[in-house]
């Protein structure tokens, strides 16, 4: 059975990304902020896993090392989803124009100290961790990995659903390798802002109308 943490969890998960995607776009910032504080904080009072994070110099270089392993396959898969994928390109554009509703530094900011450390804690410290006591590491691993693609479902986007799933199963793969917490949260931070703000996979600019 299921621990209680979790299914609460996963719920309250379902319900803040969808509160998040589907709410007004203009606040879409806070928003999102405000789940990663709710999820971050349920993490912290019910994982051990998660209140035992810590980021030492080891930790920073294995994740700059992932995110940077993360980015190189974002670029094939941008090349990709833009060519073969209907309506890709103009779903990437959107994606990206949500970088456009608040000040860059602003943004990263909020990525930095709140939304990419409040996922990892949930989604691997939490969701993963649990899973992995139940079904085993690499079972329990492909579960969360699915778990964290399909809240993204609630977006529309088939193109963002897709680079969830793939970036959750890095991390979920890192994870269940033994990668600790701490590399994942730099690994995290450090992908969302510069595939986002610092260097995106390609054009940003939402596709004018015919």
């Amino acid at each position: 059975m299921l621990r209680g943490a979790l299914v609460v969890g996963l719920a309250a998960a379902q319900a803040g990304f969808a509160a998040t995607f589907r709410g007004p776009r203009d606040r879409f910032w806070q928003r999102m902020t405000a789940t990663g504080l709710g999820l971050g904080a349920f993490s912290l009072l019910t994982s051990r896993a998660a209140r035992g994070t810590r980021i030492g110099a080891t930790d920073i270089a294995v994740g700059l090392g992932s995110a940077a392993a993360l980015y190189g396959t974002f670029q094939v898969g941008d090349t990709f989803a833009r060519r073969f994928v209907p309506g890709g390109d103009a779903q990437i554009r959107d994606i990206y124009t949500l970088r456009t509703l608040r000040p860059k530094h602003e943004i990263a900011a909020r990525l930095a100290a709140i939304i990419g450390p409040a996922e990892e804690l949930f989604w691997r410290g939490l969701v993963q961790e649990d899973l992995m006591a139940r079904f085993g590491r690499w079972r329990g691993s492909a579960l969360a990995a699915m778990a964290y693609g399909g809240v993204h479902v609630v977006t529309g986007n088939f193109t963002l659903f897709g680079a969830a799933g793939i970036a959750g199963a890095h991390w979920c793969l890192l994870r269940a390798a033994g990668v600790p917490l701490g590399a994942l949260v730099v690994s995290h931070v450090t992908w969302d802002i510069w595939i986002f703000l610092v260097q995106p996979t390609g054009a940003v600019a939402p596709v004018e109308p015919a």
